[in-house]
């Protein structure tokens, strides 16, 4: 019994609204209603900065993380003997990322509304399959760099996942059904939560990843660049006269 009541308190954990309650703790403001709308923690850098963007990040990874670690603890607590159902730990396990997932996505403490779930998604591959997840982090990070599309570097993650655990489960020699079926599961819910990205993709208005003051990073460094050098003493000419008082 206990493993099955780690399987909703998994969900739960997963559905903490992290970013809804650092906006509403550290400004006030719903983040339901402001910039896109979306509870995750892109939103959160841009309307609160990026110490906040960053620790919404890593709570929203935990969460992922933590749901499959409940379970896991409930299996390895579990008396001896078939689990309930004649389930395997495994199985549990990756049922337990599964809805800490949904519960991100679909938070009953925000309405059922929530993020994409691209980072409780890599919290819960940390503990699942973190060489998989390396390779799809690879990708992000890498088509993130090339664009500074945070939408277009999750959905690439999103795709090459069940690729690279499909990859690796192989290469290990027992691979698991169950693993690679909730990969591809998990990553199809994340490019169907990333639609209204891809039709602003498609149509060339999908907006680069801005400083909190709203401004593209590009250009956000290119004046850091312009007043660092308008801070910088002036170099003398080339050819300045020599002041005849130094002659003596």
């Amino acid at each position: 019994m206990l493993v099955l009541a780690s399987l909703p308190l998994a969900y739960l954990l997963g559905a903490i609204p992290f970013s809804l309650i650092i906006g509403k703790s550290v400004k006030g403001i719903d983040l339901r209603e402001h910039g896109s709308g979306n509870l995750g923690a892109t939103n959160v850098y841009r309307n609160l900065g990026a110490w906040w963007g960053g620790l919404c990040l890593f709570l929203d990874v935990a969460k992922g993380a933590g749901a499959v670690l409940l379970t896991t603890a409930a299996v390895t607590l579990a008396p001896e003997g078939p689990l309930p159902l004649h389930l395997t730990g495994d199985i549990y396990r990756i049922i337990a990322g599964m809805l800490g997932t949904l519960g991100h996505s679909f938070s009953p403490f925000a309405s059922f509304r929530g993020g994409k779930g691209i980072a409780t998604t890599a919290g819960a591959f940390i503990v699942l399959e973190p060489l998989g997840l390396a390779v799809a982090l690879l990708a992000f990070f890498s088509v993130f760099f090339a664009t500074r599309i945070v939408s277009l570097a999750s959905i690439c993650a999103a795709a090459m996942l069940p690729v690279s655990v499909l990859f690796f489960e192989f290469r290990s020699g027992d691979p698991s059904l169950t693993l690679i079926i909730f990969t591809v599961v998990v990553a199809g819910l994340a490019i169907w939560r990333h639609r209204a990205n891809i039709r602003r993709l498609q149509e060339g208005t999908e907006q680069k990843l801005a400083s909190p003051n709203g401004e593209d990073l590009d250009t956000a460094r290119a004046a850091a660049d312009q007043a660092l050098r308008d801070l910088a003493p002036p170099e003398p000419p080339l050819n300045a006269d020599v002041d005849p008082e130094d002659r003596t």
